[in-house]
């Protein structure tokens, strides 16, 4: 039996709460630029706030949020056929097709709704997006060693890209 869900544009009021839970506390903020409290709330803030540019679609399971992802849309005129984008999926709606699904339909948007030439996604070494991203056909423009640190661990970072 295969897993079955929607993708919809996302909802700021509706979607927003469960970004924040998903990201706050979560062993899943290693993935992510962020690390405190404020960080993470500044962070879904901004994220969520693109989705009232439809740009922002929110993956759903009998009417529950199960992963969002967001490109995050250039203000200026010179860099603005290209973004980057994030993606989370809950954690218990993972391997299940729901972030292939997502970077699928974002790289849609991108090219239909925005006439974007490229996405880009930032990921951090060892992050389960890495597989998902290289199937979709994204390369590694740019990698930087030690670029995130949390305690003792240094992890590095990749800028991949698809041209659209």
């Amino acid at each position: 039996m295969s897993f079955e869900f929607d993708i919809r544009f996302s909802d700021a009021l509706k979607d927003g709460p469960t970004l924040d839970k998903w990201l706050t506390g979560s062993k899943d903020l290693k993935w992510y630029p962020v690390k405190t409290k404020d960080e993470v709330k500044s962070m879904t803030s901004n994220w969520i706030g693109f989705s009232k540019y439809k740009a922002s679609l929110t993956a759903t399971h009998k009417n529950q949020a199960v992963g969002i992802g967001t490109l995050y849309l250039m203000p200026y005129k010179k860099v603005s056929h290209h973004a980057m984008f994030y993606i989370i999926v809950g954690k218990s709606y993972r391997r299940k097709g729901v972030g292939s699904s997502l970077v699928k339909n974002l790289k849609n948007l991108a090219k239909t709704r925005f006439k974007l030439e490229s996405i880009h996604c930032e990921v951090f070494e060892g992050c389960p997006l890495i597989p998902i991203l290289e199937k979709e056909g994204f390369e590694t423009f740019a990698e930087q060693e030690g670029f995130s640190k949390d305690g003792n661990e240094y992890l590095s970072r990749k800028l991949m890209e698809s041209f659209l």
